[in-house]
């Protein structure tokens, strides 16, 4: 094999999540967070990029791009507006998604959870209530028998470990809280949340692979920050590492590294490139996560990147910090690690959460007046590395 080629089999896909894309979500959480005086985000998602109508146009393009794979999320709120009433309308939605993916050729990989929650959920104590997790599960039952013979693959929750630390610590997500031990809380939640998903979708959809998907840092101690670094490992990463024993797949989700001291955080390195999140340019963090996840989960758990991608104006720099972070994936290969495939973030320019549209991740870039849709080369340039599965 080509130093440079993936092992058969590997998956090239692109990502979105329905609240990001959507529109006019406004049954959740995050749409009442959005138009909250108090809450930090720059403007509301509004009609976001119609995907919810635009959606076929959309996966024949990404589909003529070359990828083999899209990850898109259900929306709870649609599918369950109100408690234990269900929307047969909103979930045939989501089951012509399914069966468009699958008749283009590309692999439906489907977020049950990603970010966004009820309002009737988050008027009962949100993720920090033991009884979400239930209601998790139930939902998580009904979706997947409604979709079971056109799931790809799937994703329970999408980065738990971000809705629990900037909602109930840091404040920046619903719902604004900053507790450290309504964190704690909110962990068991998600991970009793995510083992309850787990047995709902494989009695529903027996043979569909089931996994989380975790937000990973590539934390680097200096200046003594050993001790500090594992003080922010445990809450953030290594409960959920430890959560998905016996799950088909861990989600890898990763962007960037973080320079830690004995105190915290760290600034940059005098110099280091910033990327329009404010955080650094570092592609190289992908591989150190994939090496770091493998080795806390002792290789039993396949990986496979889920997110991964850059914020950036210069389609230029998005295609360097891809060609190196793909660098790392095949040097984790070659040693033997269990990567299964990569899923580049995002397909479409969209709604950045608090940062709104400012930041431009897609390979695709959206007129926020028309919607229309123009990829950039970096779409071209990866579709066709995804066509050779090739670097």
């Amino acid at each position: 094999m080509p130093v440079q080629a993936f092992p058969e089999g590997f998956t090239w896909g692109t990502a979105t999540a329905a609240h990001q894309v959507d529109g006019g979500t406004w049954n959740n959480d995050w749409w009442a967070w959005e138009h909250d005086p108090r809450s930090p985000c720059v403007e509301p998602s509004g009609d976001a990029i119609d995907h919810w109508n635009r959606w076929p146009d959309d996966l024949r393009l990404l589909a003529d791009l070359g990828f083999g794979a899209y990850r898109f999320s259900l929306e709870w709120s649609r599918i369950e507006p109100e408690e234990g009433e269900f929307s047969t309308a909103a979930l045939d939605h989501y089951r012509a998604m399914c069966w468009q993916c699958l008749e283009l050729g590309m692999q439906p990989v489907v977020t049950f959870h990603h970010f966004t929650s009820p309002r009737w959920v988050a008027a009962d104590d949100g993720w920090a209530n033991p009884a979400t997790a239930e209601r998790f599960g139930r939902f998580c039952s009904r979706a997947a028998s409604h979709l079971a013979d056109v799931l790809g693959v799937v994703c329970t929750i999408n980065e738990p470990n971000v809705v629990s630390f900037y909602g109930y610590r840091g404040g920046v997500f619903p719902p604004g809280e900053r507790s450290s031990e309504r964190r704690r809380q909110a962990n068991h939640v998600f991970i009793e949340g995510h083992r309850r998903a787990v047995d709902a979708i494989r009695a529903a959809a027996p043979g569909v692979a089931v996994g989380l998907t975790l937000s990973m840092t590539d934390y680097q101690a200096v200046d003594g920050g050993e001790a500090r670094v594992e003080k922010l490992r445990e809450p953030m990463e290594d409960v959920f590492l430890h959560a998905t024993e016996g799950d088909d797949f861990l989600g890898v989700q990763v962007y960037t590294r973080m320079l830690v001291g004995p105190n915290g955080p760290a600034a940059h390195p005098p110099g280091a490139r910033v990327t329009q999140m404010g955080y650094e340019f570092y592609p190289q963090a992908l591989e150190a996560c994939l090496r770091r996840a493998s080795s806390v989960t002792r290789g039993a758990v396949p990986l496979l990147i889920t997110e991964n991608g850059i914020g950036t104006a210069d389609d230029a720099e998005r295609i360097e910090y891809v060609e190196t972070a793909l660098g790392g994936v095949l040097a984790c290969l070659s040693d033997g690690i269990d990567v299964r495939g990569y899923t580049y973030w995002s397909a479409f320019d969209n709604f950045e959460w608090a940062f709104g549209y400012r930041p431009t991740f897609g390979l695709v870039a959206v007129d926020r007046a028309t919607f229309e849709r123009a990829p950039k080369p970096s779409a071209a340039w990866l579709g066709e590395i995804a066509r050779q599965n090739s670097l």
